[in-house]
């Protein structure tokens, strides 16, 4: 659904603002869609929906300096991206009625604690409207009619939330091969730029076949204003890793840090589990799946020799461990997972990791937060950081805290970068450069990179060979990303390495003489595959 384009500077909280009552939000997240009929009467699973706002905050480097960011903050799955995970949920979690509503003064403000446990759209509930909606009135009414949640955002959450609550890097997304993924975009306004009236988009950068109107490119899709709303359509396309960001003057929106990851899981890891039989089913009533013996959820006879799909039980090793989802990526709970659909087991790992390189320049964020112009030819990164931190912050666990202009606390750094994999397992880094002046190195000693894929595409020749190959270090350009598989099969517990850069001045924090694009890489006894904590991983 589509808001109607109310003029509203609510990031501004000026005199000139609507009250937040005359406001009309909305997100779209069917239950149903032709491709995803329901199963068992309920919503299907491989529907996805994330909400994030477009706006201003900061986020404190690792010297201690707070920095000003145009960026994107989450309104939905708020639990999950405090915790270091992808804010994606599916239908049946994300249209849940939110804890804050416009009828009292909100209970929440920005990022919330870890004793927060809502994973919905802020602000979702009941749509006055619906009292005059004929469909309601039928014998067999929409199901939005007895939940009254048919979209309806109130305008007051979407401040409290929203406003001031930028984060880096964006949201994390994370959506498996065949989604249908509805992303919504709430533009909230900058509150330090009140001069700003700037437009927002989410490009996804890399995607295959991509829509033109969802592209994210404001020449031949929609730019979003402030105090209005957008969703997003996406077919999950080929699993890889692929990142986001805005696509409003590219330059200067990526340097001040809307930008993000995104990363698809492959068919592969259906071929098991609870979910994937309910995918099977619901692909099934569709009709979208072929006869038994052609089927990789229903072919225990599948010898390889009559079933072409890569994903048959004659050709791909099932995944080990428990098939009970774990609610979070719709795989085995415990066990092996898989990177690509790679026929062989070849990608399979334990843990993954994404990790964003990225670097700021202090004087364009200062500049930024003024009424001067920026020198786009002047910029000079002095900030160099993995997933929004530098070295020591880089290990640290869990969401650092950054205090707004308004005195309140906004969780602005989620994702941590430590690196821990259990002993004889392998770890999944899924790294992506989106610079905008540098290229940057990351070395490996004492764990060779072994590279799978480069740009979302498995490393394989045209007659199928395997293509991988083992490095110490990798280099990216803005735009790229890679595969790479960190193996600690024959490692035992503990031990440390470090992932580093050998680029000397991005070893630093600003002035300071150490510091930048480097993090730990711990062999534990064991790592929770959900939280990534691990125990028994230092001396």
């Amino acid at each position: 659904m589509f808001t109607t384009r109310t003029w509203l500077a609510l990031a501004i909280l000026s005199a000139f603002a609507l009250p937040a009552s005359a406001q009309t939000f909305r997100v779209q997240c069917p239950e149903r869609t032709t491709l995803h009929p329901p199963v068992d009467g309920k919503p299907n699973p491989s529907i996805k929906c994330q909400q994030i706002s477009g706006g201003d905050g900061f986020a404190t480097m690792a010297d201690g300096t707070q920095t000003y960011l145009f960026a994107f903050g989450p309104l939905s799955g708020l639990r999950d991206i405090y915790n270091g995970l992808p804010g994606t949920q599916s239908q049946s979690v994300f249209m849940q009625p939110s804890p804050v509503s416009a009828g009292a003064p909100s209970n929440l403000v920005g990022m919330p604690d870890a004793s927060f446990g809502f994973n919905g759209a802020i602000g979702l509930t009941r749509d006055p409207a619906l009292a005059d909606d004929p469909a309601c009135a039928v014998a067999s009414p929409p199901s939005y009619c007895t939940t009254g949640l048919d979209g309806y955002v109130d305008a007051r959450a979407i401040m409290d939330v929203g406003v001031m609550n930028g984060s880096e890097p964006a949201p994390l997304m994370a959506i498996d091969e065949d989604d249908e993924f509805f992303l919504t975009l709430t533009n909230v306004g900058q509150v330090m730029r009140p001069d700003l009236f700037e437009q927002h988009t989410v490009h996804f950068h890399g995607y295959p076949n991509a829509s033109a109107y969802y592209d994210g490119v404001p020449d031949a899709s929609a730019a979003i204003n402030i105090g209005g709303s957008f969703t997003y359509y996406y077919l999950a396309p080929d699993a890889g890793t692929y990142f986001w960001h805005c696509h409003i003057t590219p330059p200067e929106h990526l340097q001040m840090g809307m930008v993000g990851q995104l990363y698809v899981r492959p068919r592969q890891n259906r071929a098991v589990g609870d979910l994937g039989e309910a995918l099977f089913l619901a692909n099934k009533a569709a009709n979208l799946v072929r006869d038994a013996a052609h089927n990789p959820l229903n072919s225990p006879t599948a010898d390889g020799l009559h079933c072409t799909d890569i994903l048959c039980t004659g050709q791909t090793p099932a995944p080990a461990g428990a098939s009970t989802s774990n609610g979070h990526s719709g795989v085995a709970a415990t066990g092996k997972l898989y990177a690509y659909n790679d026929g062989d087991g070849s990608t399979a790992y334990d843990v993954e990791y994404p990790l964003q390189m990225m670097s700021f320049d202090p004087n364009f964020h200062f500049v930024g937060m003024t009424f001067n112009p920026e020198a786009f030819t002047d910029l000079k990164d002095k900030y160099f950081m993995l997933n929004g931190r530098g070295y020591p912050d880089t290990i640290t666990e869990g969401s650092l805290t950054t205090q707004a202009t308004d005195g309140t606390l906004h969780a602005s750094q989620p994702l941590p970068s430590i690196i821990n994999i259990p002993a004889g397992g392998r770890a999944l880094l899924r790294i992506s450069d989106l610079n905008v002046t540098e290229y940057h190195t990351l070395a490996s000693l004492g764990i060779p990179m072994h590279v799978i894929a480069i740009n979302a595409r498995l490393l394989r020749a045209a007659d199928g060979t395997n293509m991988a190959y083992d490095t110490n270090s990798i280099t990216l350009g803005g735009g790229e990303s890679l595969d790479v598989i960190l193996d600690a099969t024959n490692l035992t517990a503990p031990k440390t390495f470090y992932l580093y850069t050998p680029q000397l001045d991005h070893l630093s924090n600003d002035a300071e003489n150490f510091g930048g694009m480097m993090t730990e890489v711990n062999v534990c006894a064991t790592v929770n595959p959900v939280t990534k904590i691990g125990t028994g991983c230092r001396p």
